[in-house]
C-alpha cells in the first residue's frame, strides 16, 4: 500500500537549541577529538611541481565562474 502522508520541512525557527547550546555541544566533545601535532610546512620549489594537467573542461568551469566578491 502507498503511504500518501507528506510532511513537510521542519521550520528553522523552530529547531531545538541556539548558538550557546551549539558551543556547549561542542565543548563537551572535545575529549573525543584528537588533533595531530602542528608541522611546520616548507615551502616546495617550483621545481618539484610536475605532472599537473586540468582537464580542459575544468578549466573552463573556472573560468567561467566569477572572482570572490564580483
Amino acid at each position: 500500500m502507498t503511504n500518501l502522508k507528506v510532511q513537510a520541512a521542519p521550520d528553522p525557527a523552530d529547531l531545538d537549541g541556539d548558538l550557546a547550546s551549539l558551543r556547549g555541544d561542542c565543548a563537551r566533545m572535545v575529549p573525543h577529538w584528537a588533533a595531530p601535532d602542528r608541522a611546520a610546512s616548507l615551502p616546495v620549489p617550483p621545481s618539484h611541481i610536475h605532472g599537473v594537467s586540468v582537464p580542459a573542461s575544468s578549466a573552463r568551469l573556472l573560468d567561467a565562474m566569477s572572482d570572490y566578491g564580483d
